[in-house]
């Protein structure tokens, strides 16, 4: 018997075992579905471009056809191992806009406006160069600026300039607006994650139970409160319980996938699947929020200082590899992705609605699409999407993948602002410091042809890596909320989740760093009603 089971060793998952084991009164059992951290491929930056386009940590999801692009299946990675998505994400530090959480609270989310948000960013941050009221340098996750970032980053920022984008060193701070290059959560040049910052120093603690390779069935219920965990580990399913909570955080796709086979979720869906209600909870699986995301890429001659597949590519990374192991350094330290922006692709809106994502070489398809030689590319991303998606079972076996449903460009608002962010962003890439570099578009596209810019936002965008909303959180007068400002699911006893899918509304930008500060705000709940229990 413990205290708390959780499930899901993500980035949040990772953040509520830690936090909630300091005290040695708490026991704790963390589930993961995926093995432990080990890879290489994990612990090297640039091993990101080995784990993205393949099974390597990584679920490899696909979502149902979209109409939106033209009725492909859209590509969803997630992590599959201590850490989730931030073990295999490109370890971009970003926090999102105040604006953001301020939305949060005005929706009725009481305790998740900036200034009590802002408190649980900086808990986790330890911040190599910023040391201010928006930042701390204490925190067990670590974050640094770009090393032997490439020198087109240069050209990046200068062009961005040169398009009328200020330059901001601190996309975290005062305001969020302008180019930069950005921080990202690797430590001593290896991937910070949350696994490495809050689980791996803690797991000698005997209140903590880790168990990997274990695929959660459902949670177990007495009546309508949550009393355990079924799982499956080795072919073999094992019950486990708890006396105060189960804390789901599986992430978007996993945390309604758990409630939905528990018997929790819209009742007719359930019935469908021949899965026996607990409780109907018409929202479980609704309201999925991504941002979509449409790529250009130049390429150039070949070069040491972009990445890419030649002769001259192979050698320098080869190189880098041994100096990697060696002495943590070089290029194997970045993250691919260095350098970028935000800014907003029309007049009076809130906050910025578009992101710039530079990486120094050619980027195709997740990189599931090998192209030799060497190149440079951009992605420009729709901030706060209109269209919403969904999340259902495909049958009441925890093993079947889920069905999918971004709805990507369901919405046409999302459509006319990724294409004049995609203007923008060709002007940023055809500006006069890349001039010297630059050669032909890896798909070439006639400026000017708005017929064929939209097609072929349509033929190549999909997800820049961030589903969230899945298990909203709101009042129970809202009939698609899933749970309150606590995390408490509505209408059952002794479960929260805690993960991005509880976001109402998605980030303005990437969403570890969000999730990250999620399981800390979480772990504090917790904390206070477990004292107060006593």
């Amino acid at each position: 018997m413990f205290n708390y089971i959780i499930v899901g060793a993500g980035s949040a998952g990772c953040v509520l075992a830690a936090r909630l084991t300091e005290n040695p009164n708490i026991s704790v059992c963390l589930l993961e579905a995926g093995g432990p951290d080990n890879s290489v491929f994990i612990h090297a930056p640039a091993g990101v471009a080995a784990m993205l386009p393949t099974k390597i940590n990584n679920w490899a999801f696909e979502t149902i056809p979209q109409q939106g692009l033209n009725g492909r299946k859209g590509y969803q990675p997630r992590g599959k191992t201590l850490g989730g998505c931030s073990s295999t994400n490109a370890m971009l530090y970003v926090r999102g806009n105040k604006w953001d959480y301020d939305n949060w609270s005005a929706l009725g989310n009481n305790g998740w406006s900036y200034e009590e948000v802002l408190p649980y960013f900086k808990k986790s941050e330890g911040n190599e160069y910023f040391s201010n009221q928006y930042h701390n340098q204490d925190g067990p996750l670590g974050v640094s600026n770009a090393t032997a970032a490439s020198n087109t980053n240069d050209m990046f920022i200068a062009s961005c300039q040169e398009q009328g984008l200020k330059h901001n060193d601190d996309y975290n701070g005062v305001e969020q607006e302008g180019c930069f290059m950005y921080q990202r959560t690797v430590k001593n040049g290896e991937r910070c994650s949350a696994a490495k910052a809050f689980l791996t120093p803690n797991l000698s603690r005997p209140n903590l139970t880790v168990i990997t390779h274990a695929l959660t069935e459902k949670v177990l219920f007495e009546g309508k409160k949550a009393v355990g965990i079924r799982y499956k580990k080795d072919k073999q399913s094992v019950d486990i319980h708890c006396d105060k909570e189960v804390i789901l955080s599986g992430g978007a796709f996993g945390s309604p996938q758990v409630l939905m086979l528990s018997g929790v979720g819209p009742k007719e869906h359930l019935q469908d699947k021949q899965v026996p209600l607990v409780h109907h909870l018409a929202g479980v699986g609704q309201n999925l929020q991504d941002h979509i995301d449409y790529v250009q890429t130049y390429r150039v001659a070949s070069s040491d200082d972009t990445f890419g597949l030649s002769l001259k590519g192979g050698t320098s990374m080869l190189k880098s590899m041994f100096e990697w192991k060696n002495k943590r350094s070089g290029k194997v330290t970045s993250t691919l992705a260095e350098s970028g922006a935000f800014f907003s692709t029309q007049e009076n809106v809130v906050a910025p609605d578009a992101q710039l994502v530079f990486v120094p070489g050619i980027v195709d398809d997740h990189a599931r699409t090998v192209n030799f030689g060497h190149g440079y590319s951009c992605h420009i991303t729709v901030l706060r999407p209109d269209s919403t998606g969904v999340v259902k079972l495909k049958s009441n076996n925890p093993e079947d993948p889920l069905a999918i449903d971004p709805k990507f460009f369901d919405n046409e608002k999302d459509l006319e602002l990724i294409k004049r962010g995609a203007k923008k962003m060709r002007a940023i890439l055809e500006s006069t410091p890349f001039d010297g570099i630059r050669q032909k578009l890896l798909f070439p596209l006639e400026k000017g042809d708005e017929l064929a810019l939209e097609q072929d936002i349509r033929n190549r965008s999909d997800t820049q890596y961030h589903p969230a909303c899945t298990c909203k959180m709101g009042s129970e007068n809202d009939v698609m909320a899933v749970v309150d400002h606590e995390l408490k699911v509505h209408g059952i006893k002794g479960i929260r989740v805690a993960d991005a899918s509880i976001m109402p509304k998605l980030v303005s930008g990437n969403t570890n760093a969000p999730t990250i500060m999620i399981g800390e705000k979480a772990a504090d709940m917790i904390l206070a009603d477990y004292e107060a229990s006593l």
